[in-house]
């Protein structure tokens, strides 16, 4: 895979834009309060001063109906000097109506950090295309808004990949989990559950390779695209994959495996990681694996904590990374930023 531009690190005192690129009801009326703890969190516990892009805030419906003017928001975001980095409030589902708007150049020769997660897959693959590392990470609204507290694994995941130039080393597990709550709950009412770590799949040895991937559906919406990842960034990658449908997530599962094999990815690739997964949707993936791609080799560990749920690590996409499956760990290797 070949590499990508690596961004400046932040620093307490500078200043992030927040951005609705892909869903906009971080400003709708009900979700302002949820909006509002958000970038408090990102003044009080990290030292950043925060400035809303021209349209963040304008709602979801005005939102949706100019994917145009998202653009331009990104745009604005890296042309204005006084941004450092550019934190999405949440994910959606049409960021591929963006493409049209955009310019990759604005993006290759302003590389800033550009962060999140789900839907936010459309706008990593963007980024990629221009040649720019970004991060599969926390949004604002969730898990950075999460009600209570912002979690210590967060925050140190948070701290690690954007504001030190230290290599992120290995990364653990979460102790806790709990579902992404909407409601404004206090700390006490939020149920926690013991995670039980990672589960290697399958596989022998150590692989290294660059961390690329993000979230089923909107990769399959751009497939075709010249924003879906060529084979030069699948190449040796280890990828980093996750299943959100609410339907049938067994079947979903082995719909976006086949898409990822039709590509070719799932031929070239070193390694996969993957969220926490149910029984059924292990044996899917294995059954494209060993019985379609005939990867009976390829290492594959789940239970990493990118996924729909609180907390979250953010994953550098273009970054070297480890998989040692003796150890059943997950290590990257340099640093998020420069």
């Amino acid at each position: 895979m070949k590499e990508l531009i690596k961004p400046q690190r932040i620093h307490p005192g500078d200043t992030v834009a927040t951005i609705s690129i892909s869903g906009g009801r971080a400003g709708d009326k009900d979700m302002l309060w949820r909006y509002e703890l958000g970038k408090r969190r990102l003044q009080e516990v990290f030292g950043l001063k925060v400035v809303e892009t021209p349209h963040a805030l304008a709602g979801n419906e005005y939102i949706y109906q100019h994917p145009e003017l998202r653009a331009a928001d990104l745009h604005w975001a890296l042309e204005n000097p006084e941004v450092k980095a550019i934190i999405t409030n949440m994910g959606g589902d049409d960021s591929y109506r963006l493409f049209p708007y955009l310019d990759y150049g604005l993006i290759r020769s302003h590389p800033k950090i550009f962060m999140g997660f789900s839907d936010i897959t459309t706008s990593c693959c963007i980024f990629a295309h221009a040649g720019v590392m970004s991060y599969y990470g926390p949004s604002l609204l969730t898990p950075i808004a999460q009600p209570g507290r912002l979690d210590e694994y967060t925050e140190s995941a948070m701290r690690k990949a954007l504001f030190s130039g230290e290599i992120i080393g290995r990364v653990e597990p979460c102790p806790k989990y709990t579902p992404i709550e909407w409601q404004d709950k206090p700390e006490e009412d939020i149920v926690w559950q013991e995670n039980p770590g990672y589960k290697l799949i399958q596989g022998r040895g150590k692989v290294q390779g660059r961390l690329i991937g993000g979230c089923w559906g909107p990769l399959q919406q751009i497939m075709g695209t010249n924003i879906f990842p060529d084979r030069e960034l699948w190449e040796g990658s280890i990828i980093f994959m996750e299943n959100i449908s609410p339907y049938n997530s067994a079947l979903a599962a082995l719909h976006g495996w086949r898409a990822l094999a039709a590509s070719g990815a799932l031929d070239v690739c070193a390694g996969i990681i993957t969220p926490a997964m149910s029984e059924k949707e292990d044996q899917m993936l294995l059954k494209v694996l060993r019985q379609e791609v005939h990867r009976e080799d390829l290492p594959v560990l789940e239970g990493v904590d990118f996924g729909h749920r609180t907390p979250m690590t953010v994953l550098p996409i273009g970054a070297l990374a480890e998989l040692d499956c003796a150890s059943a760990s997950f290590t990257i290797l340099e640093s998020g930023v420069c």
